[in-house]
């Protein structure tokens, strides 16, 4: 049928859509109200809030994906014992598709509150459910037939950004080229966006030029502007691994959470084109795909997500006997909790060179993904660093690029890279490591973007200089901890938040990773030795929530 053209493609269609016994829908319904909707009535709406997980008892229901211009695309036809719902249904998050009722239909609703009560008290089944939700988000995303419409030349910096955003948060988009689309030429020429412009139709038809990732993420839903007014149990302020393992174990043991980022859920490892040293996965899981299970695992057990939102700075009124923690964010709200957990991590380090923010997202980059992987195809390009991050992207690279010059200030990769990284590199032929090298300038215009880069061997001064349009920058790390600058959490000289018996400041033994303060807990890249490996972070996002439950006892 031509209305299941969407659903057909995906090999995995029986757990996409999977059919529902009536034992099945019998112990759903002591979590849903059933309702009735006549025949016409729209019961779901793009971009906009859905009542819950529709059920379907008796008649059916038409899904469609439907993008910012109005284009619609049959998905699949739901009948008695199917439901209608994707993964941000979990957490109440606008629909990404249109449902239709063909007939007249009665259904079972369940809100998200009672979905995710279900899904922890019905295991089994439960399994199903979530299966099916991320499958239908994936679906949806590759599909790109739903979603804000992003219109822009393929060179636009802003564009890129915007694409990244969007893909990191694992929201379905799509790109319209003026040059080659006229529809989306039209829509340029009547908003006169210019050439390194982008425009952006929401859902709901309304657009924005060169919106910040905040504006559009307020467009599309993915983030409220709620008060927030209740005191909650945890505050985690960084969706890395770190952030995602707290808010995974905290909210499974009854604790209320939320959690916020300043960009996406992922951090750092959620760029990592392959992690194969993670306990558990032989033969390796992207890191986009391990932090997407967490970020939906999290919000299974009822956490909150605040992705994005910028803290501005920490307020503690807390002690030993208790008090509270006041997360202020640069949109003027202010969250409290109980106790907080700093898990913000670190960001790459910038080069000393003066031109380099001109650059930045236009032909520099920090970051390794399929977007700049298929901007540089076929073309030389430069990587700067010598983690396993940066090895990671650098083989990742090397399978696009005609040639990968990695750069590393040191004599060799040993020190600071993985061995398997390390063989893997020495057999790319396309990669070509240059060690005891910085690189030293850059040149290009804001128009043309990078067209050049010269670096320069440190033992024998020589310089070259060599005409590639992409730079990948993983160059150390600082940590991100201005935001705590009021709350007297005591820091080591290179920024780092100290914990247990390195925090001095503490007036009495505190618990492992308890900063100065207390109530005030940090984790993963952003602690002070910290071992800076996924498998830590994680492994310390569980430790801290027995911490925290201690600390809540006595307060």
């Amino acid at each position: 049928m031509a209305e299941q053209a969407v659903a057909d493609r995906s090999p995995r269609h029986e757990q996409m859509f999977p059919q529902l016994s009536e034992a099945d829908i019998a112990r759903m319904r002591p979590f849903g109200t059933e309702r009735h909707f006549p025949r016409g009535t729209r019961i779901a709406t793009v971009g906009e809030a859905s009542e819950g997980m529709f059920v379907i008892l008796s008649g059916a229901v038409q899904v469609t994906q439907r993008d910012g211009l109005g284009h619609t695309v049959p998905i699949v036809r739901h009948g008695p014992g199917q439901f209608l719902a994707e993964v941000g249904m979990l957490s109440g998050r606008p629909s990404l598709v249109d449902g239709h009722a063909d007939e007249d239909v009665d259904v079972l609703v369940l809100p998200p509150a009672r979905l995710r009560g279900l899904i922890i008290a019905e295991a089994d089944l439960g399994e199903r459910i979530v299966r099916a939700l991320i499958l239908r988000r994936v679906a949806l995303i590759e599909a790109g037939a739903t979603g804000p419409v992003l219109i822009g030349r393929p060179n636009s910096a802003c564009l890129q950004r915007l694409q990244t955003f969007l893909r990191v948060n694992g929201h379905p988009h799509h790109v319209l080229d003026p040059d080659h689309d006229d529809a989306a030429a039209a829509l340029a020429r009547q908003y006169d966006t210019g050439h390194g412009e982008a425009l952006v139709v929401c859902p709901n038809g309304s657009t924005l030029i060169n919106p910040s990732e905040l504006a559009l993420a307020r467009c599309l839903g993915m983030t409220d502007a709620e008060a927030h007014d209740e005191l909650f149990d945890v505050a985690v302020v960084g969706a890395g691994p770190a952030g995602l393992a707290t808010a995974v174990y905290a909210a499974s043991e009854g604790l209320r959470v939320i959690v916020f980022d300043c960009r996406a859920y992922g951090g750092q490892a959620g760029a990592s084109a392959r992690i194969e040293n993670y306990f558990g996965f032989p033969t390796g899981i992207t890191g986009q795909a391990l932090v997407g299970r967490a970020f939906v695992q999290a919000q299974k057990f009822g956490a909150e997500m605040l992705i994005p939102a910028q803290v501005d700075s920490l307020v503690c009124a807390m002690s030993a006997e208790g008090g509270e923690a006041q997360v202020r964010l640069k949109d003027g709200r202010t969250i409290r909790s109980r106790a907080l957990v700093v898990a913000t991590g670190a960001h790459y380090r910038r080069p000393d060179i003066a031109n380099l923010a001109d650059f930045e997202s236009n032909g520099v980059w920090y970051w390794a993904s399929a977007i700049e992987a298929k901007l540089c195809a076929g073309s030389s390009v430069v990587l700067v660093g010598g983690g396993n991050s940066a090895g990671q992207a650098a083989v990742f690279l090397s399978r696009h690029a005609a040639k990968v010059y990695m750069l590393i200030r040191g004599p060799s990769l040993a020190a600071s890279m993985s061995r398997y990284l390390i063989d893997r590199i020495d057999g790319t032929p396309n990669i070509e490591l240059l060690a005891n090298t910085q690189l030293t300038e850059l040149h290009g215009s804001a128009q043309d973007g990078l067209t050049a880069v010269s670096w320069q061997n440190r033992q024998t001064g020589e310089t070259q200089q060599h005409a590639l349009r992409h730079v990948f920058l993983f160059v150390g790390a600082d940590p991100e901890t201005d935001w705590l600058r009021d709350c007297g959490v005591e820091l080591d000289t290179q920024g780092f938040v100290l914990t247990g018996a390195a925090a001095s400041g503490a007036d009495a033994p505190v618990a492992s990773l308890q900063s100065s303060v207390h109530g005030v807990f940090a984790i993963g890249d952003v602690r002070s030795g910290s071992v800076k490996r996924v498998g830590g972070a994680i492994g310390e996002g569980a430790n801290v929530v027995a911490q925290i439950h201690h600390y809540l006892a006595s307060a």
